[in-house]
């Protein structure tokens, strides 16, 4: 929920979205990057007024 390309969607099969990846799943975005490709997620990026 700290990276700017996170967002959240109207759909309620699928709440929660990657800009970056282009995709809206059930889960954090961040769960299924882990998951599927075993690795964190490249595309993090702080929203603009986090401090980490």
């Amino acid at each position: 929920m700290k990276c700017r390309h996170f967002f959240v969607t109207w759909d309620a099969q699928a709440p929660r979205g990657c800009r970056a990846y282009g995709f809206k799943t059930k889960q954090l975005p961040s769960v299924v990057v882990k998951r599927s490709s075993g690795h964190p997620c490249f595309q993090f990026s702080s929203k603009a007024g986090d401090k980490k």
